[in-house]
């Protein structure tokens, strides 16, 4: 195990940036604040910009980052991580901590440590006690940090750094499926899959493929209908009173509520926040799987596809779709009306619509067949995302377990580097 000394012991200086607030301008030399710190490194595109006057005052106060320093959030957010790895210094404002390390330690690997559990344990502790979140100079510098060699810090630093590289990846590709979601859906119930699986030419390729309609252009074969003509339209229930009686909780029955929908993102939900006993199903309605859970109140129109029978309160309404519609291409078009249902909702001390919102609503309806095709191919589509997600959150608890077997000094680096070069091909 690697023996622990203060953060001091490895540094030439730890302060923390500017304690008053320099005017902005367009033109000038920038300065940093917490939000600019992102994905381990300094966005300088959204840093703001100061005079060269106010720069230079606080370049002779030392609340200037130079390349290598690490900075280290600490108040309000605290725990954020920043490695300055250009040849831009920057002003830094007093919610960061600059942290300029001695030549016998890897600043790298310190970045990696302040980001470690340990070091978040230890943050922890230094602001127990205190209403504030915030971190001051001297716990920073207290701080017990282990102390391999410096050419392991550097093993480790590496190690680490290329985890980070492939979750910062994965998190880019995330975000950008995401926003090729949105224009996957518009297609999807505007132009409609055909039966040779392609989505159909858009309307200026292809103006004779569609027809006006109130909801627009839409494909020819299709037509408009209304909710309730898909579906059964029912408001969830529970008439009990009081609301809180204990009697009717506690039991084997899930009881779905509008955060476990609104959580589900129009997903599968089989994950329940309360339940019901026996005599608590008495009160409220019971709904079959594959039903289309909608909120009503406070989250307007969120939506979700039950994985397993649930009851429901009288904030959600279940739409059950009948043998002529598919479920998911039934929610993909209530999560599309989404805007124009919460703009609906009267702006009271809480929002909501009821069911004469909602069963009226006109939604494009093409054959069955051709809904099946829709849905499989968002499906498809979503298939990608799940795992994505699912890679990410790996990759987030590979790095989060091996910190803490390197940082230690449980698991030592060179063996590990030494087998991942044996089995990499040559």
């Amino acid at each position: 195990m690697f023996k622990k000394i203060p953060l001091s012991d490895l540094t030439i200086k730890i302060t923390d940036g500017s304690h008053f607030s320099p005017t902005p301008v367009e033109q000038g030399r920038l300065i940093a604040n917490v939000k600019d710190m992102q994905g381990g490194h300094v966005n300088l595109d959204s840093c703001t910009r100061i005079s060269d006057k106010d720069y230079s005052k606080l370049d002779a106060s030392g609340c200037v980052a130079k390349k290598n320093d690490v900075l280290l959030s600490k108040d309000g957010t605290v725990g954020k991580v920043a490695i300055v790895d250009d040849d831009n210094q920057l002003a830094t404002l007093s919610s960061i901590a600059i942290i300029r390390t001695l030549e016998q330690a890897n600043h790298r690997y310190v970045g990696q440590f302040l980001k470690s559990e340990d070091a978040k344990r230890q943050y922890d502790n230094a602001m127990s006690g205190s209403a504030l979140r915030r971190l001051v100079l001297r716990d920073i510098n207290s701080l017990k940090i282990p102390t391999p060699p410096k050419v392991e810090q550097e093993l480790i630093a590496h190690l680490l750094d290329t985890l980070d590289t492939q979750i910062q990846k994965t998190e880019a590709l995330i975000a950008k499926l995401e926003k090729v979601k949105e224009g996957l859906l518009h297609d999807l119930l505007t132009r409609g899959i055909d039966e040779s699986g392609q989505l159909r030419p858009s309307p200026e390729k292809a103006p004779e493929l569609y027809k006006e309609s109130p909801l627009g252009l839409i494909p020819r074969e299709w037509s408009c209908q209304e909710l309730a003509a898909a579906a059964d339209v029912q408001r969830g229930r529970f008439t009990h009173r009081p609301r809180n009686d204990p009697a009717f909780y506690g039991g084997d029955y899930p009881f779905i509520q509008t955060g476990d929908v609104a959580a589900a993102k129009g997903g599968i939900v089989i994950d329940f926040s309360q339940t019901l006993s026996r005599l608590g199903t008495t009160a409220s309605s019971l709904f079959p799987a594959r039903t289309i859970a909608i909120t009503i109140a406070a989250n307007i129109a969120d939506t979700a596809i039950l994985g397993r029978p649930m009851y429901f309160p009288d904030s959600v309404v279940g739409a059950v779709v009948n043998d002529g519609a598919n479920a998911r291409f039934v929610e993909l078009c209530i999560r599309r009306a989404k805007r124009s249902l919460d703009a609906r909702a009267p702006q009271s001390a809480q929002k909501n619509i009821n069911l004469q919102d909602l069963r009226p609503l006109l939604i494009p309806f093409p054959c069955l067949c051709e809904q099946n095709r829709i849905a499989e191919s968002y499906e498809v589509f979503m298939g990608r995302v799940l795992a994505e997600r699912q890679k990410l959150t790996k990759l987030k608890s590979e790095k989060i377990a091996l910190m803490d077997d390197l940082l230690t000094g449980r698991v030592r680096v060179t063996p590990l580097l030494e087998k991942a070069q044996a089995t990499t091909p040559a």
